[in-house]
């Protein structure tokens, strides 16, 4: 059963027919939204988390085009048997999505500790170079493939998140560009996407204080939007994840796509018309 938290979107049936991807995370939140994107629009999908009960529940409602697979994101040995898995089941890998993260800790940076360090770059940045390392192993052969990667607003502007997980969600967004820039001599791409507030059960965490309160976040949420009736949710997020992993995004690497309601272009949050002082009425 679809989770309360995702909205039914616009698109275009079967872009990401024949197709083969690799969604970490995919036990919830955006990595589940984006692994059920794409078996609706085609994809055969792997789901990878730790979260075993959660991951074999949402493979079992998509069918025979999706399997749930345990996997630790910062063990190489785990991404390594991952990718191999998705070659020696469909023969290929089409699309990676590094897409597994936590919060971790937050506080002010003289009371962070090096544990509070080695966790948030572990499991946000390690587990993206070892996703982009073994896909570009199985992709190079291939001359084709996409890496998508979930960084963050809070790696692209100061002030969005704690401390250790904006650095980590920078290194992100450099990794993907760099690696865009090699991988374009076999045809592959990486492109980053940074969703901003969005709601999941990560988010509920922080704001309602109860991963499963998506509600009391939803609510929370309508007033922390410049888009006026649209709160971000999960499958605003994985449209730009099956946009990107398709075709019809072919000319498109190392880049980040914004996926923010506009939040990072300096647009204020739940102002009314009449509240945008010099672009309210004509002004010479």
């Amino acid at each position: 059963m679809q989770r309360n938290y995702s909205r039914e979107v616009g698109r275009v049936a079967n872009r990401l027919r024949d197709k083969v991807a690799v969604v970490t995370g995919a036990a919830s939140g955006i990595g589940e939204a984006i692994a059920r994107s794409m078996v609706e629009e085609g994809a055969s999908v792997l789901l990878a988390d730790i979260a075993d009960s959660k991951g074999k529940a949402v493979a079992g409602e998509l069918g025979d085009s999706a399997e749930f697979v345990h996997c630790d994101v910062t063990s190489e040995s785990d991404i390594r048997a991952l990718v191999d898995r998705a070659v020696d089941q469909h023969g290929r890998l089409d699309c990676m999505v590094n897409n597994a993260g936590v919060v971790g800790a937050s506080g002010p940076i003289d009371a962070l500790s090096v544990d509070d360090f080695e966790l948030a770059t572990s499991v946000l940045l390690r587990s993206v170079f070892l996703g982009t390392k073994h896909a570009a192993r199985v992709m190079k052969p291939q001359g084709s493939g996409v890496i998508l990667a979930t960084t963050s607003i809070a790696g692209v502007q100061g002030g969005w998140g704690p401390h250790l997980y904006a650095a980590a969600k920078s290194g992100v967004i450099g990794l993907t560009r760099n690696v865009a820039a090699e991988l374009a001599t076999w045809g592959i791409r990486a492109v980053a996407i940074a969703p901003g507030k969005i709601v999941t059960p990560m988010t509920a965490g922080r704001v309602a204080g109860d991963s499963n309160d998506l509600a009391a976040t939803t609510e929370a949420f309508k007033s922390r939007t410049p888009l006026r009736g649209h709160i971000g949710l999960p499958r605003d997020v994985a449209a730009a994840a099956v946009w990107l992993a398709s075709d019809e995004a072919g000319f498109v690497s190392g880049t980040t796509i914004m996926v923010d309601g506009g939040l990072t272009t300096g647009s204020k949050e739940n102002l009314a018309p009449e509240d945008l002082g010099s672009w309210a009425q004509p002004q010479r």
